[in-house]
C-alpha cells in the first residue's frame, strides 16, 4: 500500500510538470501564414505579460462598427531588448498594424508590425513572431 501511494505521487508530480510544456502554442497552430490582415484605429490596451504581450486596437469600418484587434508579440523581454519600454505605446494613440490573422479568429492575430499614425517611419514593436 505504502509504495502504491509513493508511485502515484510521483505520477501526479510527473503530470502538474508536463502541463505548462503541453500548453504552449506554435505559430502554424494558432496563425494563418499565408492570410495577413492591416488596419488603423486606436489603442484601446497594451499588456506587458508573459509569456507574450499583446496590444488591443479598437478599429472602426465604415459603417461605424468597433472590430477590436488582439494583436500577439512576443515576450516583453525581447521586446525590451529592442529598446521598448511601457511608454513608447499608450492607450488612446492612433497606430497601424499589420499581422497574419488567426485561423479560429481573425482578429486574433499575430503582429507582424505596428506604427503609430504620428510617426508613420519609426515602427514599433518589429520583431520575431510569437512562437
Amino acid at each position: 500500500m505504502r509504495s502504491t501511494c509513493g508511485f502515484m505521487l510521483a505520477a501526479i508530480g510527473v503530470a502538474f510538470l508536463t502541463v505548462p510544456v503541453a500548453a504552449h502554442h506554435g505559430f502554424d497552430t494558432e496563425y494563418d501564414s499565408n492570410k495577413t490582415i492591416s488596419g488603423t484605429g486606436v489603442v484601446s490596451k497594451v499588456e506587458w505579460t508573459n509569456p507574450h504581450m499583446h496590444v488591443y486596437v479598437d478599429v472602426t469600418d465604415a459603417s461605424g462598427k468597433v472590430k477590436t484587434y488582439n494583436l500577439e508579440l512576443t515576450s516583453p523581454n525581447a521586446i525590451q531588448r529592442q529598446g521598448w519600454n511601457k511608454n513608447d505605446l499608450l492607450a488612446g494613440e492612433k497606430v497601424t498594424f499589420k499581422a497574419h490573422a488567426g485561423k479560429v479568429e481573425e482578429a486574433r492575430a499575430a503582429l507582424d508590425s505596428l506604427v503609430k499614425v504620428s510617426a508613420p517611419n519609426q515602427e514599433i514593436f518589429k520583431g520575431p513572431r510569437p512562437d
